[in-house]
């Protein structure tokens, strides 16, 4: 770190004024990595922080106006692609230097690239949260990646598994990778709170029945195809459940000709995009992921947060947040309709689901929670700034 930047963190401290902190993000969409900076900004110490964030795809702004409320400062430097991104690293140094931010957090690959580079113009230390497996990237975006990882101070893991990507991939003593697991606010993501509509009634969905739901953006990734294919065999048993997807994005048309081909119309229903998730976990048991690739899905944590049993694929971070048959239902990414048999032998037992619905709570509570996760996080930043 340059002298003036030295300085500048003293007489921060003297003055007990808050330290500038730029978060650097390709968009501000509904990702999971996106739907996290609101939801920290609200819990980290405001009076010894003052928190800016940058993003380059205009159109992606769903985040925005939520991470303003809690008092964050969002700039947009418009890029159309990723080569774009790292053309603008001039332009992200100026805002650097200008608003005298003393510690760069950087989220995803094209993002942390970018922000390297201005580390190294600037003399500003930088933090890196790696949100997924090295393996699912891109050719170049891997290459790209990993030719730049060394320009970073630290490096955050959300998960376990994604840690061992980074060492089997890697491979590196430095810099330093930690893991900081993803967490959720447990106080807001409780049954307790008043969500507001009555989700299972505006879908005419009986009291009785058994609800299935899944928040998520349509991507690959996620299989909602086989997602729908569980939900039909499923039903077909028992007629009694229900299946609620929110969420939207590229495979929206896919996702739903699939849901059409299947005949699924009675007892599938779409919520679209939502801001507020909160009345459809409440209205929800089960919240089922059919994943073949994950980091540690915020979504989950949500879900389970408000007591909704998961019943999920075992992909990336997510054995770790869940012990088959104790707090959910596990099964093999390669074998995803095992769901079906699990979940048909689960709702048949009332007790267990009720059980499951507290353990799984319990989980957030004791393991992630955002008050656990942000203390993690300031840990970090403490240690970078006053080197």
């Amino acid at each position: 770190m340059d002298t003036l930047n030295k300085t500048y963190i003293r007489q921060t401290y003297q003055d007990q004024q808050p330290v500038p902190v730029l978060h650097i993000i390709k968009s501000l969409g509904r990702g999971g990595a996106e739907m996290l900076l609101p939801e920290t900004l609200r819990q980290h110490d405001k009076q010894k922080y003052d928190f800016h964030y940058m993003y380059f795809l205009p159109w992606k702004n769903q985040m925005v106006s939520a991470i303003e409320e809690e008092g964050g400062k969002v700039v947009c430097i418009p890029a159309k692609n990723n080569a774009k991104i790292l053309l603008a690293v001039r332009r992200i140094a100026a805002y650097v230097r200008k608003h005298n931010i003393q510690l760069i957090h950087c989220h995803l690959p094209w993002a942390g690239m970018a922000a390297r580079i201005v580390g190294r113009m600037t003399g500003v230390p930088v933090v890196y949260t790696e949100h997924n497996k090295w393996e699912r990237y891109h050719k170049l975006t891997y290459l790209l990646n990993k030719f730049t990882f060394g320009s970073q101070q630290r490096v955050i893991a959300v998960s376990a598994e994604v840690a061992n990507s980074i060492k089997t991939n890697y491979g590196k003593a430095k810099p330093l990778v930690q893991v900081v697991a993803n967490g959720t606010d447990t106080l807001k993501y409780s049954r307790t709170q008043n969500t507001g509509n009555d989700i299972r009634a505006a879908f005419n969905i009986p009291p009785t029945a058994t609800v299935i739901g899944i928040t998520c953006v349509f991507r690959a990734q996620k299989r909602l195809g086989t997602w729908l294919e569980i939900a039909q065999a499923v039903h077909a048993k028992d007629p009694n459940t229900f299946f609620i997807i929110v969420g939207d994005g590229p495979l929206k048309e896919e996702i739903h000709a699939k849901a059409k081909t299947l005949g699924t119309d009675q007892y599938v229903f779409f919520a679209g995009l939502q801001t507020e998730t909160r009345p459809y976990f409440a209205a929800m048991d089960i919240f089922m992921m059919s994943s073949e690739f994950e980091g540690l899905p915020i979504a989950l944590l949500e879900a389970m947060s408000m007591n909704c049993v998961p019943a999920c694929t075992a992909a990336g971070g997510i054995p770790e947040v869940i012990k088959d048959s104790e707090n959910g239902v596990l099964v093999p990414v390669q074998e995803p309709m095992q769901l079906v048999e699990r979940l048909l032998a689960l709702i048949q037992q009332p007790a267990e689901v009720t059980s499951m619905k507290q353990a799984a709570r319990e989980t957030v509570i004791n393991a992630f929670s955002m008050k656990k996760m942000v203390g993690e996080l300031e840990t970090i930043y403490n240690d970078l700034i006053t080197k």
